[in-house]
């Protein structure tokens, strides 16, 4: 078995179906849902770097990462202030 890697779901074989789920809900949400595309990315590139982060879900609330930061007023459940 593989250990868990600091990654998105895209990024690893098992999670690129699921990542397409994520994003086709991503694009179906109202856009004043949504948080800016370059938000969105500012975000996972903090995700990204935390040590809650495994295979693309967030091990403190368990949300998928690309989810959460892909919504307007969502808050990173790690730090207060993080994003």
């Amino acid at each position: 078995m593989t250990p868990p890697c600091r990654c998105l779901l895209g990024e690893f074989p098992e999670g690129k179906a699921l990542a397409e789920l994520i994003a086709d809900y991503v694009a179906s949400l109202p856009e004043e849902l949504r948080a800016s595309s370059g938000e969105a990315d500012r975000r996972l590139a903090i995700c990204r770097e935390c040590e809650e982060l495994s295979d693309g879900t967030c091990l403190l609330c368990g949300c998928y990462v690309e989810a959460r930061a892909a919504k307007a007023g969502m808050r990173c459940p790690a730090v207060p202030g993080k994003w």
